[in-house]
């Protein structure tokens, strides 16, 4: 049986070991702390932790006050509030300041609860902008990592490296899909599987779906390469052109609205350097609606996002480019 991991329990874990290591290391959350995991960190380090409250344009002004003194500041709260409450802070406060050639303010916003699977919330709180958002401003690194392996590589990769970076994870435990061995690289994708007929390109909890998919078609002779695309910006613009150049069609998969998220950076790439036919599998541009936990894989059914989608998504391609 695959075994299923929380993200935001490795995550709370991973600031602790982060802080251990970097006294510069502080936490700022906006009554999430409990939902986030971070209130560890404040347990173990008081004087480094930070509760505001409800007022997510605060906590963004706050860390990058904090930032701006020599700290590292992980801002953490839902991704329907951060950074849906705060554009303009985020813009304005983190990522336009530079100095001495630094890009932007040290501040990681890490967030939880992003795209459709957050449970009963609804449509109100399933952030489905977000890449969108985030990718357009200057400055900021967009990360949406697959497992909790990866949550807690890169919550140690960001710490030390200088700039902004936003962090999304999903609310529901994920399954494994890498090693403690394997490696992380910001601006680098992952190859998990080689094939040779399609590419199937995906982040977050849709990477499993992605493997799901390749293992199903190759039960039908088809052979597809899979990559996890962790790193949305920067995003490995070589490793794209080579899935497209060796493999003659892409499939991106996406728990975000289908207009210029992961599918659409990827095009972007696809179309400036080796165009080839391509699906976007994603939100079709519509609010999500209310699901109980056990009801989110029907949810995600509901707006297409599915293994069986993304097989159906390569045999229409490949039924195109015979």
């Amino acid at each position: 049986m695959t075994e299923m991991t929380d993200m935001r329990t490795v995550y709370g874990e991973t600031l602790i070991k982060v802080g251990e290591e970097n006294s510069n290391v502080v936490v700022v959350g906006a009554d999430t702390t409990d939902s986030l995991k971070t209130k560890p960190f404040g347990k173990k380090f008081p004087n480094r932790f930070f509760n505001v409250g409800i007022a997510e344009a605060n906590l963004v002004s706050i860390a990058a006050g904090l930032a701006n003194e020599g700290k590292v500041p992980f801002a953490s709260t839902y991704a329907i509030f951060l950074p849906g409450r705060c554009v303009d802070q985020i813009r304005n406060a983190i990522a336009y300041p530079s100095r001495n050639g630094k890009k932007g303010l040290n501040v990681k916003m890490v967030v939880s609860h992003g795209g459709l699977s957050v449970g009963a919330d609804g449509g109100s709180h399933q952030q489905i902008e977000d890449i969108a958002i985030m990718r357009v401003i200057p400055n900021v690194n967009v990360l949406i990592p697959a497992d909790t392996v990866a949550v807690s590589k890169l919550t140690w990769i960001i710490s030390q490296i200088h700039g902004p970076f936003y962090m999304r994870m999903t609310r529901s435990k994920t399954p494994l899909i890498h090693s403690e061995s394997q490696e992380f690289e910001i601006g680098k994708g992952i190859v998990l599987r080689d094939g040779s007929d399609c590419t199937i390109a995906a982040c977050g909890i849709t990477v499993q779906m992605a493997l799901d998919a390749a293992d199903s078609l190759k039960q039908e002779g088809i052979s597809c390469r899979v990559l996890d695309m962790f790193s949305i910006k920067p995003i490995d613009s070589s490793l794209i052109e080579k899935a497209a150049r060796e493999t003659g069609g892409i499939v991106t998969c996406e728990e975000h609205n289908i207009l210029a998220g992961f599918g659409s950076a990827v095009s972007e790439v696809v179309t400036e350097t080796y165009p080839v036919p391509m699906r976007r599998i994603g939100v079709q541009d519509k609010f999500g609606e209310s699901a109980r936990d056990n009801e989110v894989p029907l949810l995600l059914q509901k707006h297409g996002i599915t293994s069986i989608n993304i097989a159906n998504s390569v045999k229409d391609i490949r039924s195109k480019t015979r």
